[in-house]
C-alpha cells in the first residue's frame, strides 16, 4: 500500500476492516439459522449494521493501538461474537463446525470479489475516466480493495488455525472421537493465552505467512509481503 497520511489510512483501512469482521459475524448466524438455531435471529444480531457487532476493545481499541504500534503496517480486529446455542442443532458438533466455518468461507469470498475488481472492474474504469476522477475516486478504491483483499484472507486464514475458540477448532472438534474432542476442549480456557504467546514469539506470523503469500499473490498479482 502506497505511503498515505495517517489520517488518510484510516479511512483507507476502516471501511473494508469493519465490512470483514462484521460479515464474517453474521455469517456464522446466518448457517446456524438455516440449520436450526434462531439465537441469533431473535437477539437481532443477523444485520449488517456494524452498531449491532460492535466490540468496544476488538473493534475500536486494538486496530487502533496496532495501527499506531506498527506504524499502520499491521490492522486486525473482531466484533462480538454472534450468540449460537448448539442445543438447537440435530448434531450440535456438525452444525457448530459448519457454522464455524461460515466465517472465513465469508471472508475468502469477500477476498475474491474485491480481487476481481481490484484487478479486472477498475482498470477497465480507469480507461474511460478522465486523471481528475482517477486521483479523488479511483486510488482511494483501489487502495481500499487492495486492503480488503489482505485483511479477509488474514481473518480467514487466522481463523482456520485450530486453537479453540477459534473456528478451526470447531472443525478439529466435530472429526475427533467424543473422548478426543473433550480432552482437546479443555485447552478453550487458555486459547487466548496461548494466541498471544505465539503472537509475542513472533510464531503465528511464521505459522501463517507461508499460507498467506501465495493466496494473495494469486488474487493480487504478484509477489507480496
Amino acid at each position: 500500500m502506497e505511503e498515505l497520511h495517517i489520517v488518510q489510512k484510516i479511512a483507507v483501512m476502516a471501511p473494508p476492516l469493519i465490512f470483514a469482521i462484521v460479515l464474517h459475524e453474521v455469517a456464522h448466524g446466518w448457517v446456524a439459522d438455516r440449520l436450526g438455531d434462531h439465537t441469533a435471529r431473535d437477539m437481532g444480531r443477523l444485520t449488517l449494521n456494524p452498531i449491532s457487532h460492535i466490540d468496544l476493545f476488538g473493534t475500536i481499541l486494538m486496530p487502533i493501538m496496532l495501527f499506531y504500534l506498527t506504524d499502520g503496517k499491521m490492522v486486525f480486529g473482531y466484533a462480538k461474537p454472534v450468540p449460537i446455542n448448539p442445543a438447537n442443532f440435530k448434531d450440535p458438533k456438525k452444525g457448530m463446525a459448519l457454522s464455524a466455518l461460515a466465517g472465513p468461507g465469508i471472508n475468502m469470498i469477500m477476498a475474491i470479489a474485491c480481487a476481481m475488481l481490484f484487478r479486472l472492474v477498475l482498470p477497465a474504469t480507469a480507461s474511460v475516466l478522465p486523471q481528475q476522477s482517477l486521483d479523488l475516486l479511483l486510488k482511494p478504491l483501489a487502495l481500499m480493495l487492495e486492503f480488503g483483499i489482505i485483511m479477509n484472507v488474514v481473518l480467514a486464514v487466522l481463523n482456520m488455525i485450530p486453537i479453540p475458540p477459534l473456528d478451526g477448532s470447531r472443525v478439529v472438534y466435530w472429526v475427533l472421537p467424543p473422548k478426543q474432542a473433550f480432552i482437546y476442549y479443555r485447552l478453550e480456557p487458555y486459547g487466548t493465552l496461548i494466541l498471544m504467546g505465539l503472537i509475542m514469539f513472533n510464531i503465528l506470523g511464521k505459522i501463517m505467512t507461508p499460507i498467506i503469500r501465495p493466496i494473495l499473490s494469486l488474487l493480487l498479482g504478484g509477489d507480496v509481503m
